[in-house]
């Protein structure tokens, strides 16, 4: 288990990262990939069960995941966080995210195991299907006998309005799938404005109610407290999961966190910053010692 200083220190090296492809890229997804960068770097970096020879064994396209937990992104948008988190953890050379989203390269705009980058099982672009993937994958655990290994989904609360997640919401409770859990990154924004004003689905506390109406245990988390995100990580794949219901976790985020120009707002859902923006960027963001690629 890490360090939770170590922990924040790798988050911080990732959101110099995401900021660092987008720019250079001239296009990408910045704001929702710098919400998501603690939790990610908890599941990856603390909280997952991945053994070192897994990663080093990872094959594109075919691999299911048997004998470790798994991760599917669904709001496969924040892919600089995605390829980031996965570089630094060993399945890719960190070098590689400078190709980011250019023609040829493995780390395109939406990840996808058709392009054979280790760590990616699932394409996520369309929204609203990551969890449907994710139920399937803890139920082919449940199958082979592997389910005490955990199945995690990441999902944007404005992907909520689509209606298959709350299908495979339906479907995951009915069939007790309980080696699942789900994280909701709550932010509160989204690509045409506010969750609330495009199409709101109410408070934290409503949001709460839905869950627990389709029959989930429902966790609370604040996105940017390493400790807190360890303990409720930690909390829901060892205590809460194994007990007939599958588990959401509803994790309070603000978009662009780290750089103050970026955070709150949805005009950096999918928005690249100029060379000046991102060097402004980037001296909000401390250097570590993992050093940029």
């Amino acid at each position: 288990m890490a360090e939770i200083t170590q922990l924040e220190t790798i988050a911080a090296q990732v959101r110099r990262d995401i900021v660092r492809m987008v720019a250079s890229a001239a296009s990408g997804h910045p704001g929702g990939s710098l919400g998501a960068a603690d939790v990610l770097t908890a599941l990856y970096f603390d909280v997952m069960d991945i053994p070192q020879e897994r990663i080093a064994q990872f094959a594109p396209g075919s691999d299911h995941g048997i004998g470790e937990d798994v991760f599917y992104l669904s709001n496969g948008h924040i892919s600089p966080l995605f390829y980031s988190i996965l570089a630094r953890r060993g399945y890719f050379p960190a070098e590689e995210l400078g190709g980011f989203r250019r023609i040829g390269t493995r780390v395109q705009g939406h990840p996808t195991p058709a392009k054979g980058l280790p760590g990616v099982r699932a394409a996520s672009g369309s929204l609203g299907q990551g969890l449907s993937v994710a139920v399937g994958n803890a139920l082919a655990k449940r199958l082979s006998g592997d389910d005490a290994h955990r199945v995690f989904v990441m999902m944007g609360d404005g992907e909520l309005e689509e209606g298959q997640i709350w299908e495979a919401a339906m479907f995951a409770a009915a069939r007790g799938v309980d080696n699942l859990v789900g994280i909701v990154d709550m932010n509160g924004q989204q690509i045409d404005g506010t969750c609330a004003d495009v199409l709101g689905m109410g408070c934290a506390r409503q949001l709460r109610a839905k869950w627990e109406a389709f029959g989930w245990t429902v966790l609370d988390m604040n996105g940017h407290d390493m400790r807190n995100i360890v303990d409720t990580l930690r909390y829901a794949k060892n205590d809460v999961c194994g007990h007939g219901k599958p588990v959401v976790i509803l994790a309070k985020t603000v978009m662009g966190c780290g750089v103050d120009f970026m955070a709150g707002t949805n005009e950096w859902h999918g928005k690249a910053p100029s060379a000046e923006q991102a060097e402004a960027a980037l001296a909000q963001l401390p250097t570590t010692s993992l050093g940029d690629y």
